[in-house]
């Protein structure tokens, strides 16, 4: 670890979680994610060695633990972990309200969305009977599939063989305006993301998550 030779609890803490990555591994754990491969789907572009760097670093901060699971290693939060929460949760609302909003323009990923609306589902609000969901996005491969059922919610990158009565079909920027709260589902529309299927189940289908945990923020007035 580089000293900065300060100090200031802040140079200090700094110097402990200020590197790149880092506080987005927190974030994948504070968001209930404990194995390595759910930490790393949703933060899809750091590579396995970078993320074991990181974990390991918390690990030595104190911040995190390296446990035994059912099926392997799992990391949990310590109570220095958990207490990180304000520092994730002050920079998601600095930056929904001070930076540019502009999804059209960004260079984004498709399976941190995706992650972010499984975890997010109102399992409360579903249909009784168990359902999937198929996402197409342009400019991905194959469809993804969201199973919305109150015992499980699951992404899979096939059908798990329930019924799929509803079908996305979008441009990426266009679902993250909507989930990130930059547009309405009606705005979204007009940007391009189509929802086909029963009447019923398309109508209902934004009030099943809770959407994105910042989408509340509003963007800063311009002066």
């Amino acid at each position: 670890m580089a000293d900065d030779g300060q100090f200031c609890s802040v140079a200090r803490a700094h110097e402990a979680i200020g590197g790149r990555w880092t506080l987005l591994v927190v974030r994948e754990l504070l968001c209930g994610s404990r194995r390595f491969n759910d930490i790393r789907r949703g933060i899809p572009r750091i590579s396995r060695t970078m993320l074991s760097e990181r974990l390991q670093a918390l690990v030595q901060a104190g911040a995190v633990a390296r446990v035994a699971g059912e099926h392997g290693p799992e990391y949990a939060l310590t109570e220095a972990g958990r207490e990180l929460m304000n520092v994730v949760s002050a920079l998601g609302t600095w930056g929904q309200r001070w930076l540019p909003r502009q999804a059209a323009d960004e260079d984004l990923d498709l399976e941190p969305v995706l992650v972010d609306m499984q975890r997010r589902v109102r399992a409360e609000a579903l249909p009784k009977e168990p359902l999937v969901v198929r996402f197409e996005v342009e400019g991905q491969r194959q469809p993804r599939f969201l199973l919305l059922r109150e015992a499980e919610i699951s992404l899979c990158t096939q059908n798990p063989g329930f019924p799929e009565p509803l079908r996305i079909r979008t441009s990426l920027p266009a679902l993250v305006a909507w989930w990130r709260g930059d547009a309405s589902f009606a705005v979204a529309q007009r940007m391009g993301l189509r929802i086909e299927g029963p009447r019923a189940l398309a109508k209902a289908f934004p009030d099943w998550f809770e959407r994105y945990l910042f989408a509340k923020v509003g963007p800063a007035a311009k002066p």
